[in-house]
């Protein structure tokens, strides 16, 4: 890891760098490297809803053509299936040895977006949601972020994207920068999304839940057990590890857990783990994702409607009042 005392912040001074969005990562990226000293403009469409906020924090916004053009430092942060169209429109207006950059691999390990061979191409790619980044930087800390570089072609691409993180506040006290690479941080993010936290975890907890209730447990206390102490493990795994984890919690806790994980996490689960991640070796999710985008995202849609209209969420809103 590396931390603000490996960090050279100045490949960025005097620079000007161009945030393409202004949402989850937008927002927060373009406030940090703003407080950090960095000239930045936020390129938001006409007529975007966030143009105003960002306007009041005191940000310049210009349409993404404009922001772009000879800025020093490209940052696209809007949803990953934009991002080509995106390119595509600012491309003609990026300087000469500019850098173009991310904070997510998908569109260039996939190759959805072909850079300039003149581009420096970096990621900076925080761990965590944009708010707990903005969060943790006005209070002085800083988040975990990985960088890579996926082209160099003027020698500072390394330098720039590792001042980009410091400017972000990666590398504070608690935190740091692990060095990376755009394949890695998009095949094991996109393995993660699907086959652990956000996909199987709610999976796992919805079935738990399911269980419980079809066998006469009240819905309000299947929730307080399947799903409300979810928050109390990632606490303790957080701050002790599993292995901490275990030893905090009571004997009859820990000797039940190891008489379960094992088997609902078995050997046809763990294959299936190798097959997901074998997938993403291919471009096929990437091609999903775009055709979703193309017709406005109706599994997205449908999955969100059922998960509102979902026993478990009556739970959670009877629970919460």
């Amino acid at each position: 890891m590396l931390t603000d005392a490996d960090l050279d912040p100045a490949p960025l001074h005097g620079k000007t760098v161009a945030i393409i969005g202004f949402g989850n990562q937008g927002r927060a990226q373009a406030l940090n490297l703003h407080d950090s000293g960095i000239t930045v403009r936020v390129g938001l469409r006409p007529g975007s809803d966030r143009a105003a906020e960002a306007a009041a924090a005191g940000l310049t916004v210009l349409p993404p053509e404009e922001a772009a053009a000879g800025a020093n430092l490209v940052f696209l942060l809007a949803p990953d299936e934009h991002l080509p169209a995106i390119y595509a429109a600012i491309e003609p207006r990026l300087a000469q040895g500019a850098a173009l950059g991310f904070a997510h691999g998908l569109c260039i390990h996939y190759g959805l977006i072909v850079p300039r061979a003149d581009l420096d191409v970096i990621m900076v790619a925080p761990k965590g949601p944009g708010a707990a980044l903005r969060r943790l930087y006005t209070e002085g800390k800083g988040m975990v972020a990985l960088a890579a570089v996926a082209q160099d072609a003027t020698g500072n691409a390394w330098p720039l994207a590792l001042a980009y993180a410091a400017a972000l506040g990666s590398g504070r006290a608690g935190a740091g920068v692990l060095r990376s690479t755009f394949e890695q941080e998009t095949v094991s993010d996109l393995f993660n999304e699907g086959a652990v936290v956000w996909g199987a975890v709610p999976a796992i907890l919805e079935a738990g839940f399911e269980t419980l209730v079809e066998a006469g447990i009240d819905p309000a206390l299947a929730y307080l057990e399947c799903v409300s102490e979810l928050k109390l493990l990632a606490d303790l795994v957080e701050a002790r590890g599993i292995a901490g984890m275990r030893e905090a919690i009571s004997n009859t806790a820990e000797f039940r857990a190891s008489r379960g994980g094992g088997r609902i996490v078995d050997d046809a689960v763990r294959a299936t783990m190798r097959t997901m991640l074998a997938e993403l070796r291919g471009n096929g999710f990437a091609q999903a994702l775009s055709a979703e985008a193309a017709a406005d995202y109706p599994t997205l849609r449908a999955e969100r409607a059922r998960a509102r209209a979902s026993a478990l969420e009556a739970a959670r809103v009877r629970l919460k009042g």
